[in-house]
């Protein structure tokens, strides 16, 4: 039975654009979300010389301020000016890059930077911001709720032997997929699998399954990821 199912671990709405790329290629997408996002900004935001978004479900979950705006990549920079933020920088893909962006264009001594995140992430970026000598007031704007089950769809593909690879854009992501295909009976099932990430430290948490392959994108990017499963077998 030919392997076309490509397991979609992204959360919503970027499972969807995922989706929506790997079936453009010939393969079939099988959506099997890690975390389910939930916005929960709060309700007044401080001053501050700049807003730094780690992440798109960061700048879902915001209205638009009168704010310059740095972004963790491009994907994230063209959801913030979806949102109506029109003062958009993007750095590289990652958060190293963000905190290398803040300190070549702000200023310390202008004023602190809000840096609007996920319920328990970014801390490692807010401390790499203030080692450069910033204040950071860093405000939760959304929640990652850790899915509890396989999809029953994909569920079934890796049973029947139907996914022949898995995209996966978050260490925390991996560990949840893993977690959630050893409570199925299923960790076996990736020896079958190519597993691929958007950076070494995805690639570096995948490991303790026995993936068929781990490839990772040459730069940390989602909309990469259906570049590396080239054409479906016939």
């Amino acid at each position: 039975m030919p392997r076309h199912g490509v397991l979609v671990t992204r959360p919503e709405p970027g499972a969807a654009e995922t989706a929506a790329a790997v079936a453009a290629l010939g393969w079939t997408p099988v959506l099997a979300p890690a975390l389910l996002l939930r916005p929960c900004a709060p309700a007044r935001l401080p001053a501050a010389q700049a807003l730094l978004l780690p992440s798109r479900a960061a700048a879902r979950a915001l209205e638009p301020m009168a704010l310059p705006v740095l972004a963790v990549g491009e994907g994230t920079a063209a959801e913030a000016r979806a949102r109506g933020f029109t003062d958009v920088i993007a750095a590289e893909g990652e958060a190293a890059t963000l905190a290398v962006l803040a300190a070549a264009r702000l200023d310390p001594a202008r004023g602190p930077l809000l840096l609007a995140v996920g319920r328990g992430y970014s801390v490692e970026l807010a401390a790499a911001l203030r080692a450069r000598g910033f204040r950071v007031l860093r405000r939760v704007t959304y929640e990652a709720v850790p899915a509890t089950d396989l999809p029953p769809e994909a569920e079934a593909a890796l049973r029947g032997g139907r996914v022949g690879a898995a995209l996966f854009t978050s260490p925390r992501g991996v560990r949840i997929t893993l977690a959630l295909l050893r409570g199925a009976d299923l960790a076996e099932a990736t020896r079958a699998i190519r597993a691929l990430a958007i950076s070494p430290r995805i690639a570096e948490a995948l490991k303790p399954l026995p993936w068929a392959e781990i490839a990772i994108t040459p730069r940390p990017d989602p909309g990469l990821l259906p570049s590396l499963l080239g054409p479906p077998a016939a």
